[in-house]
């Protein structure tokens, strides 16, 4: 209910930023990934391009593939499964999966986490959209701050040493001293290239930072 809740923040972010109810709609109901959505339209409404707007989008979005790894290994999903698990693996699904012990809780978590948060997510989208023009400016209720504050709750405990920590750090300073030279939608793309450059040429343990919560190939007795 509390991530569907900020839903209405992209919905009136959205039609604020120039996209119309179905466009909208569409982002929600088919890219569902709050993160990618938000730097989407943020891209947009700053005078973007299309092509930065994409980027900033997917860059945020590879982490879904990482999910995706890690849930298709605890999860096993068979046949239209598949497809659906793809569709509702977001950070809150993957990490209520994870959190639990017990293989049928995983999966309890996983699917109702998912499910639920697609379904309310959608719904308050479309209450957003619809009461855009009544909320005013979406910046003066911190709606615009509502996605960064989730997905900063959900990474920063997860990083668990101080090299990643680090990284984290010198990327968000990267972001906001380029934010006032470079057009919209740039400042996250030199974010990204600089934590690439990072691990890249990283000299800590490679076991060091974002743990995986499960063994991608567990052994027989451990199924």
């Amino acid at each position: 209910m509390a991530t569907g809740l900020y839903g209405v923040s992209f919905g009136a972010l959205s039609v604020a930023s120039g996209l119309d109810l179905l466009q909208t709609m569409a982002l929600s109901l088919l890219l569902f990934s709050g993160g990618s959505q938000f730097a989407f339209i943020g891209v947009v409404g700053g005078g973007g391009t299309g092509a930065a707007a994409m980027s900033a989008a997917s860059l945020l979005g590879i982490r879904n593939a990482v999910y995706g790894m890690q849930m298709n290994a605890m999860l096993r999903p068979r046949g239209l499964r598949r497809f659906a698990a793809a569709q509702v693996t977001i950070d809150e699904s993957t990490a209520t999966a994870t959190g639990q012990s017990d293989p049928q809780e995983q999966a309890r978590g996983f699917w109702v986490a998912g499910i639920g948060i697609y379904v309310l997510w959608n719904v308050f989208t479309l209450a957003g959209a619809l009461l855009g023009n009544a909320l005013g400016d979406p910046a003066q209720w911190g709606l615009d701050g509502a996605a960064v504050a989730a997905f900063l709750g959900l990474l920063w405990p997860r990083l668990k040493a101080r090299e990643p920590a680090a990284i984290a750090v010198v990327c968000a300073l990267v972001t906001l001293l380029t934010v006032p030279f470079v057009p919209a939608g740039i400042p996250i793309l030199l974010a990204a290239a600089v934590a690439a450059l990072a691990g890249w040429f990283s000299s800590g343990p490679p076991r060091e930072g974002l743990e995986p919560d499960v063994e991608p190939y567990p052994t027989e007795g451990h199924r």
